[in-house]
């Protein structure tokens, strides 16, 4: 090795001082706007909103499925059961009632979801992998998923980016996203759509087809490592973005406040 590969090596080392896990839930954090009202999970999802909230986004109002409204959790949670989600929550509802009366009257602005596969046009399968009446593996399907799909005006998709979670088509849909294309989900009568899939290499978004594409590249990431994991060729964009590193305060808040025992991030990753 020479001199030259040494300080590179050295240089970029020092430079990424955070882990892929914590840039995904910092990129998902900065999706969010201060009057949106979120149905968020536990994980990467809780993080995110968290950091938004204690961030750019103070008014971000916080909807759990176990039926907490206006959360407000001052400590790490554990489950969507976790006490700390009632803590301090402007209203505690029956699922029923979050699901019928916020979900389904079309009052929450933002929902987050995985999937076992995502396809190019943001549909994601949560219930088999291969034929549903002889699947390969069965997964354990929906629940709230699909009416989360149906109802919020903005879909965030937070995944790993593997080759088989990133099929061209999914082997079943569970959640709608633009099915084949945006007018495919119009013909549904579906309102909102998929805004984003952030994985750990990038931020994607949807074109005017309803076909993902790349619009900022992880600093670690390359087109080569986006494309290799991808069953279809993939669209870059022309003014393709490089995503912007967290900050110490984005960091500080998810390894001191939000995640101190990494539950959900590894910061030595």
């Amino acid at each position: 090795m020479t001199t030259d590969e040494t300080e590179t090596t050295t240089e970029t080392d020092t430079e990424r001082a955070y882990t892929n896990s914590e840039l995904m839930v910092v990129a998902a954090a900065r999706e969010l706007e201060s009057d949106d009202s979120v149905l968020v999970g536990i994980g990467k999802p809780n993080l995110a909103c968290n950091v938004a909230k204690r961030t750019h986004a103070p008014e971000l109002r916080m909807v759990y499925e176990s039926g907490t409204i206006g959360s407000n959790p001052k400590t790490p949670l554990l489950s969507i059961g976790d006490p700390g989600l009632a803590a301090g929550a402007l209203s505690i509802e029956p699922m029923r009632n979050g699901f019928n009366y916020y979900l389904q009257a079309g009052r929450l602005d933002v929902g987050f979801l995985g999937g076992a596969q995502i396809d190019r046009h943001g549909n994601i399968n949560s219930t088999v992998i291969g034929d549903y009446d002889d699947p390969v593996v069965r997964l354990p399907g929906s629940g709230g998923a699909c009416e989360i799909a149906c109802h919020v005006d903005r879909t965030m998709i937070i995944t790993p980016h593997t080759e088989r979670r990133f099929p061209e088509e999914v082997d079943f849909i569970t959640s709608p996203g633009y099915v084949g294309g945006r007018e495919g989900r119009a013909e549904l009568g579906l309102d909102g759509g998929p805004e984003a899939v952030i994985t750990d290499l990038g931020v994607y978004r949807f074109n005017d087809d309803g076909e993902l594409y790349v619009d900022s590249l992880h600093p670690s990431a390359t087109r080569d490592d986006i494309q290799s994991k991808t069953g279809w060729e993939i669209e870059f964009a022309d003014d393709l973005q490089q995503t912007p590193e967290p900050t110490d305060e984005e960091l500080r808040l998810i390894r001191e406040v939000l995640d101190p025992e990494e539950l959900y991030t590894d910061q030595a990753e």
